[in-house]
């Protein structure tokens, strides 16, 4: 049986169905959090097989069994028998399992946040840049998403080091210094607590330079870009607050 409820009304749920006692221990019960261990069924596994199946995939609206095709599903189970159930599952919905215990569960989950919920924030960041100079939500959504898709595939094929490019990964310390100034400017001009472009910028910049470095771009030029990101950061906070 398979639990697919909020992370929050697991425990909830697992209390009332073993307070029950009615349910044959043949039963198996699998949640499917990517964040939560096999211990939130509590009760439920001193009776019965638990497990979890968490697909590695977005699921903002109920989609067809197709989305599941060449995506991971993390799994675990209190037994090797529903272990492996559950991954004959994944396979037979076109999927690929892959065991994550309990230990690694949340550190699996926040990377799973990185890669599906953050690329949505800063898919949003984005698209908000350039409404500020006249796109329309649908326009830049539009213009910005096969950018998107490119990078991705690229990510996909060659790997995320062998796939940045841009200024940093080009040592291009004059754009860098442009595009903060400019988001500066947007920044000293929003509402309180909303002018944080800049820094974001800047956060993620020091993390492409990073691979940038690793990557083999040139020390000299690394370091001009290091001094970009990190220049006049402590002024600018003090004018904010």
């Amino acid at each position: 049986m398979f639990l697919t409820v909020p992370d929050g009304a697991i425990a909830g749920l697992a209390g009332e169905l073993g307070a029950a006692g009615d349910v044959p221990k043949t039963v198996a019960f699998v949640h499917c959090s990517g964040a939560l261990g096999l211990g939130v069924l509590g009760p439920l596994g001193a009776q019965h097989p638990v497990g979890s199946f968490h697909p590695l995939q977005s699921f903002p609206e109920p989609r067809a069994p197709e989305a599941f095709q060449g995506s991971l599903v993390g799994i675990d189970a209190s037994g090797e028998a529903l272990r492996r159930r559950l991954g004959r599952l994944a396979r037979d919905l076109g999927a690929k399992p892959r065991r994550v215990d309990e230990a690694d569960r949340v550190v699996y989950h926040a990377a799973a946040v990185f890669a599906s919920n953050y690329l949505v924030a800063l898919a949003a960041e984005a698209v908000e840049l350039l409404g500020t100079i006249g796109w329309s939500e649908r326009e830049a959504t539009e213009g910005l998403v096969p950018l998107m898709e490119g990078a991705l595939a690229e990510v996909a094929r060659r790997g995320p080091s062998a796939a940045l490019t841009g200024p940093i990964r080009r040592g291009d310390v004059e754009t860098v210094t442009r595009h903060l100034e400019a988001l500066s400017r947007l920044d000293s001009g929003a509402p309180r607590g909303r002018g944080r472009k800049a820094d974001l910028y800047r956060m993620l910049g020091e993390i492409a330079l990073q691979i940038a470095r690793r990557e083999g771009l040139d020390p000299g030029a690394a370091g001009r870009v290091k001094r970009a990101l990190t220049r006049d950061v402590a002024a600018t906070r003090r004018r904010r607050h």
